[in-house]
């Protein structure tokens, strides 16, 4: 089935350019409410990649690009460059969102004082767009080589459209095999504290009419040890040069629980997820985020409203636990 069918299949737009507005979905209503918002200043972009209206480390690179479009006077340095730094700020964990600034400010200083600037950048950030979603394609056609023709695959979090604006990283690997005839099954984390597996991986799978069944994050273990489990695929949200890399907290514990069962874990990501700056784990920002996203399942509160609350976002996975790296290049080994 060709790529672009899959996306005509999922049926969703998380991030456009529509006539000098950004438009995007927001995530934190799935799967309840399929609703589109239109935002039209950087403050409202900040926002909507801090409060996870859109979320997953290429994507929030797209949305980056086309937020410095909504400088309406982009010879106006200082607003340009305070833009940049209120995105770049936004969230510190996904390199993807500085790499997509810096891009966008070498087209700024590239055409400075250009009458056709804004018309440049906006190319840019669609050039952006579009190569990544590329980018998910060759990802997914690389990783299938991985799938054997019978095979059940976990997986953590969100990695799928909703997370790039393609067909995904870790779920394009996983459509990618779906769609050539193998004979998939995925195990989808619920991915606590704010249920991205649950809420949106199972919304996007059951879209594209792969198979799959939800699980609580506590019960990975149990299925590896039952055998129940082939392979384990998960994205990345910044890949240091050793091949550490950092993605949604509870993928650490997976790559150590494989490891055991002898599973075979691999990461799926761009090249604009690598940050060679980057040496290994240890350089890489985790962000903590809201205690009452533990404290909270949606609006109902959990635990005590004054319940002290550690709630990274991330965790790190040493290169040692993983077989390799999905990449638009090839796999990546350690």
């Amino acid at each position: 089935m060709p790529t672009i069918d899959i996306l005509k299949l999922l049926n969703f737009t998380p991030a456009k350019w529509d006539d000098g507005a950004l438009v995007i979905l927001d995530q934190r209503l799935l799967p309840e409410k399929e609703e589109y918002r239109r935002l039209i200043t950087v403050a409202e972009v900040v926002e909507a990649i801090r409060n996870l209206s859109v979320r997953g480390a290429p994507l929030i690179g797209v949305v980056a690009a086309y937020g410095l479009c909504l400088v309406y006077d982009p010879q106006n340095d200082d607003d340009f460059k305070s833009s940049c730094r209120l995105l770049r700020n936004a969230r510190p964990t996904a390199v993807n969102l500085a790499w997509a600034v810096d891009r966008m400010n070498a087209v700024r200083v590239d055409a400075l004082r250009n009458e056709n600037l804004r018309h440049k950048l906006i190319n840019e950030a669609k050039k952006i767009h579009d190569e990544g979603a590329e980018m998910c394609v060759k990802i997914g056609q690389h990783g299938n080589e991985l799938i054997p023709q019978t095979c059940n695959i976990l997986t953590h979090c969100n990695a799928g459209a909703l997370a790039t604006g393609g067909i995904g990283t870790a779920l394009g690997v996983i459509y990618a095999a779906h769609f050539s005839g193998k004979k998939i099954h995925v195990w989808v984390d619920e991915t606590r504290p704010i249920l991205q597996g649950a809420r949106l991986t199972a919304w996007e799978l059951s879209k594209a009419g792969v198979p799959y069944t939800l699980i609580s994050d506590n019960m990975a273990a149990t299925l590896m040890a039952q055998g129940k489990v082939d392979l384990v695929i998960t994205g990345a949200d910044r890949v240091a040069a050793n091949l550490d890399f950092a993605n949604k907290i509870g993928t650490y514990g997976l790559a150590v629980i494989a490891k055991y069962h002898h599973v075979p874990f691999y990461a799926a990501a761009p090249s604009s997820t690598f940050d060679p700056h980057c040496s290994d784990g240890k350089c890489i920002e985790i962000e903590n985020r809201a205690a009452d996203e533990v404290r909270m399942v949606g609006a109902q509160m959990i635990a005590p409203s004054g319940a002290p609350v550690y709630n990274p976002a991330f965790d790190v996975t040493p290169h040692e636990l993983i077989a390799g790296i999905v990449t638009e290049k090839g796999i990546v080994k350690p």
